[in-house]
């Protein structure tokens, strides 16, 4: 961990409305300090608060360094400020400055919200309330068709999502709230799409929604953007529903995040031999809220929105929601395996979801359950052995 040029402990209050950049060269100088070496969003504060501005602030840093035993500090360069600038522009992003009226509200009351962010999309959805989703990236087939039917229907009752592009639960969740509304938080740069597959997903977010980053254009995500990232999703919304996730996951980086920023955590249960579901079942125990569907979370949320989206009941029919599952995968064994677990599903929810023949994938199951990997239940329903 790069030790910072003062503790990178939580800033109360927000930034003064005089020191928002109102020029590019000023926004430019923002983005140099942001850039710079050991200047956390903590320590960003600081240095505008009291210096008044990025630009005083970048010419006060060489001095802050040296005083902290840094020697030989130089800022981030003006030159590499621009060509980021350039090149996000480019791409059809846009700056996004902490304390700016378009900048996401809630995750402006994050301790340790980004002070810069680039955004590509519909700026107004940051502005909206929001409940964040997320779980595993090697989700089951019943975990997927959960996080795909809440998501819808929160997004019906006037929530947008949050969650972060990831495989499995992440994009499901995006996919079945892109007509109503998501938000991605990228680990990488605004340009950079992980994982590949998420592509055109992402394209549909850029132009029905809102995809956001606070890394620079061009950065490729590394292992430890991913929990950097988390803290963003968590801290764009009001709840956080985690839908599947094991005991040591991204998904509980994202859970202990909210708590720390003050949000609401629910958490869909699962069985107890399924060790997707053990981090849910967990946050359970530690008291976090048992939530079944989206009036649950919206009536958890109903307290903290004073003003907002109340809960009122849907009647969906069941084709409706799973008709949203994203695309599958190859069909093959190992994908049919990642989708089961303990729970019982429905052979025909599988068959969407690996997007193959009826006949293969019933071949495949019959292989499967002849090598004692899968078992049959009454009702057409399936599971692992």
């Amino acid at each position: 961990m790069t030790r910072t040029l003062q503790a990178e402990t939580p800033v109360s209050g927000k930034i003064p409305p005089a020191a928002l950049p109102r020029s590019l060269p000023a926004q430019l100088d923002w983005l140099r300090l942001f850039r710079s070496r050991r200047v956390g969003p903590a320590t960003f504060i600081r240095m505008i608060r009291k210096h008044g501005s990025a630009t005083e602030a970048l010419g006060a840093l060489p001095d802050v360094a040296a005083a902290a035993g840094v020697k030989g500090y130089e800022a981030f360069p003006l030159a590499d400020a621009e060509r980021e600038w350039e090149a996000a522009l480019a791409h059809g992003a846009v700056p996004l400055l902490l304390g700016s009226p378009d900048y996401p509200p809630l995750l402006a009351t994050a301790a340790d919200a980004p002070p810069f962010l680039w955004a590509m999309g519909n700026i107004d959805t940051g502005q909206r309330p929001t409940v964040a989703i997320v779980g595993a990236r090697n989700s089951s087939a019943l975990g997927v068709r959960m996080a795909t039917r809440i998501a819808a229907e929160l997004g019906e009752l006037g929530f947008v999502i949050a969650s972060g592009l990831a495989r499995g639960i992440d994009t499901a969740a995006h996919r079945a709230s892109l007509e109503t509304g998501t938000i991605a938080a990228q680990a990488g740069g605004i340009d950079v799409i992980y994982p590949k597959e998420n592509t055109d997903l992402a394209q549909s977010i850029a132009e029905k929604g809102l995809r956001i980053s606070e890394m620079p254009i061009g950065h490729d995500p590394r292992p430890n953007d991913f929990p950097r990232r988390n803290r963003i999703i968590s801290g764009l919304a009001h709840g956080i529903v985690v839908v599947e996730g094991a005991l040591k996951s991204g998904s509980l980086i994202t859970a202990r995040n909210a708590l720390d920023q003050g949000r609401e955590v629910m958490a869909i249960p699962g069985s107890p031999m399924d060790a997707r579901a053990g981090g849910c079942n967990q946050l359970i125990r530690d008291g976090a809220t048992l939530v079944r569907n989206a009036e649950d979370v919206a009536e958890a949320l109903s307290v903290i929105l004073t003003h907002g989206p109340q809960p009122r009941r849907q009647e969906r029919a069941p084709e409706l929601v799973q008709s949203s599952a994203p695309p599958a995968t190859t069909g093959g064994t190992p994908d049919i395996l990642s989708l089961l677990g303990p729970t019982p599903v429905p052979e025909d929810i599988l068959v969407r979801q690996l997007g193959q023949p009826v006949s293969e994938v019933s071949a495949a199951l019959a292989d499967l359950e002849i090598a004692g990997q899968v078992r049959r239940h009454p009702g057409g329903l399936i599971s692992l052995a």
